[in-house]
């Protein structure tokens, strides 16, 4: 029974590794479930057996990336180099290597359109669940170094990641470039303002816009 399962899981496993790098050079939208089928060389069948529809596997592949970006994360701020590192330069670390991320997961970015409001709702549901306490931990570390005070880091984790991801989501919500542009410029200070930090001390964040909106 246990090796039946395992196999199961296998297959899901690659069903999903073979959606994902498909999903990485064409457009979701335009994909179709034929095409994914003949991509991975497995019969139709097969793939409905595991996922009832294209959107149930969209959602199985937007919870693999999360989980390695997650693994990710966890496993840069534990390498050797890094471990010691001041909890600023941490933050910029992740930002940095969460640039890197999203410009591999074309995949993200179909989930910025109205048609896929519950998918983008789940995902961003659990990357707060999942990565919060990611940042979190920098936020504790901050307060032990006295650079940051505050007595709810989880929850400030928690609280920006769903302020910047909403309020900063141009192509979901129907902010225009103005709306969007003022709230990036503002966003480091309201950070600053949350974690009771130094006046200045994360402009870092706005010195690649781009960079910043993928933070989280």
């Amino acid at each position: 029974m246990k090796d039946k399962e395992l196999t199961a899981d296998k297959r899901r496993r690659e069903i999903i590794k073979g959606a994902r790098e498909l999903f990485r050079s064409r457009d979701y939208d335009s994909i179709t479930m034929q095409e994914l089928t003949g991509r991975l060389n497995i019969a139709r069948g097969t793939v409905y057996y595991y996922f009832s529809s294209k959107d149930e596997l969209l959602e199985a592949v937007i919870e693999d990336i999360v989980s390695d970006e997650l693994a990710r994360k966890k496993m840069l701020l534990s390498q050797a180099g890094n471990k010691n590192l001041k909890a600023l330069e941490k933050l910029k670390l992740l930002i940095t290597e969460d640039e890197v991320l999203h410009s591999k997961e074309k995949i993200l970015y179909s989930l910025h359109n109205p048609e896929n409001a519950l998918i983008y709702s789940k995902h961003l549901g659990r990357y707060i669940n999942e990565l919060a306490p990611v940042y979190a931990s920098i936020f504790i570390q901050g307060c032990e170094e006295g650079i940051f005070k505050t007595d709810y880091p989880l929850e400030c984790a928690e609280f920006i990641i769903a302020a910047v991801r909403f309020l900063t989501e141009s192509g979901f919500y129907p902010w225009d470039e103005a709306q969007t542009g003022r709230r990036i410029k503002a966003i480091p200070f309201l950070i600053e303002a949350q974690l009771s930090a130094l006046a200045g001390s994360l402009f870092f964040l706005n010195e690649n816009k781009t960079n910043y909106k993928e933070l989280i």
